[in-house]
């Protein structure tokens, strides 16, 4: 293949809708996605404090349905969908037999024999692969509708009460991981209480060509309490001032549940064998390599993906994500350090252009949301 002849991206339903905002739009998984459209600081900014509109339909949606869907899904993956009511999710990570991440996922029970699995944009035909292929032998099936779905979420201490205007969904009832299928905006779809930002929202799921719809409808009933078009940028930012994971970030192949702090995940003791159990039972019994950290930078200076931390002057780690806190108005990251360099109060050091800046290790979430 020649540089004239690379693979075109794929667009969203509301790629039109994007254009139209005069949105910065980015390569992303595969995707052309908006990284932000006035601003990622006010877009930030409005989730914190009213609602922002994400466009999520680049996500992978994954079915796996059958009267063995609970078990064949437990043997793929690390938690135990099997234990989930109906309505309800759980998040959950598909690792490889050495115990390395093959992506994070958000796992959703809609019936007794029926599952959706909520895969990373950039991992979606990934995780599809290896679903189809631990699934072999079992009387499940999988059914792929990553490019049939558009996604939307409305995030922020406006969302329940803008949602509510549009849905007969039962809004007060939905716990915080649940699921319940109805309308919005008179289209049907499937209203989640999930988010990626730290502050309470849904994400609804609606057929490809209904995305617009629900765009609209949101974008209409939002407007008097401020919600506004929110990016990628805002997107991860909000994300990590909540000490959320980013796949590619805090989270790849090389790394293990345990190491991202999210072995609690992982349930070693559930019925019946599963992908990378052995690897998992042997670090939960021998200890992590390296330890995921909140850093206050402390000194001036932004925490970049990939600068090296130091201890002493010696390097113990690196960063895996960082950036300036709207919220909180200073720098932090996120990093992997050596497992004895990880305690709350640590005096740790980053490497930003060839300067060591003091950053101290602080307790994750960075952030967390007024009760």
């Amino acid at each position: 293949m020649t540089d004239t002849e690379a693979i075109p991206l794929h667009e969203t339903a509301l790629a039109g809708r994007h254009r139209d905002l005069g949105a910065r739009l980015i390569e992303f998984g595969g995707w052309l996605m908006p990284v932000q459209y006035g601003g990622i600081l006010e877009e930030h900014r409005a989730v914190r404090e009213r609602a922002g509109l994400f466009d999520l339909s680049h996500m992978g949606e994954l079915y796996v349905e059958g009267a063995a869907a609970g078990d064949a899904l437990a043997a793929a993956v690390v938690s135990d969908p099997r234990t989930l009511a109906v309505g309800r999710a759980q998040y959950s990570m598909i690792c490889a037999q050495d115990g390395g991440i093959i992506d994070d996922l958000i796992v959703y029970r809609l019936a007794p024999d029926r599952f959706l699995v909520v895969a990373n944009a950039g991992n979606a035909a990934t995780v599809s692969d290896e679903l189809a292929a631990r699934l072999q032998g079992s009387s499940a099936v999988l059914d792929d509708r990553s490019l049939a779905t558009s996604l939307i979420a409305i995030q922020g201490p406006a969302a329940a009460g803008v949602l509510a205007a549009l849905t007969g969904v039962d809004l007060g009832a939905l716990r915080y991981y649940a699921a319940a299928e109805g309308t919005v905006a008179g289209v049907p779809a499937l209203v989640a209480r999930t988010g990626y930002t730290g502050e309470d929202g849904f994400e609804v799921f609606v057929d490809w060509n209904r995305g617009p719809e629900i765009w609209d409808a949101l974008a209409a009933a939002g407007r008097g309490a401020g919600v506004i078009p929110c990016g990628l940028g805002a997107r991860d930012t909000l994300r990590l001032e909540a000490g959320m994971p980013l796949y590619a970030n805090e989270l790849d192949r090389s790394t293990n549940p345990y190491e991202a702090g999210l072995g609690r995940v992982v349930k070693l003791e559930k019925p019946g064998d599963f992908v990378g159990r052995e690897a998992l039972a042997r670090v939960a019994r021998e200890g992590i390599a390296k330890r995921l950290v909140g850093l206050s930078i402390t000194g001036r200076g932004i925490a970049r993906h990939g600068y090296p931390v130091l201890r002493d002057g010696h390097r113990t780690g690196v960063v895996t994500s960082g950036s300036h806190s709207p919220t909180l108005g200073r720098p932090i990251a996120m990093a992997y350090v050596a497992p004895g360099d990880g305690e709350p109060g640590t005096i740790l050091g980053v490497e930003v252009r060839d300067q060591a800046v003091g950053a101290e290790v602080v307790g994750l979430p960075f952030y967390q949301r007024p009760r």
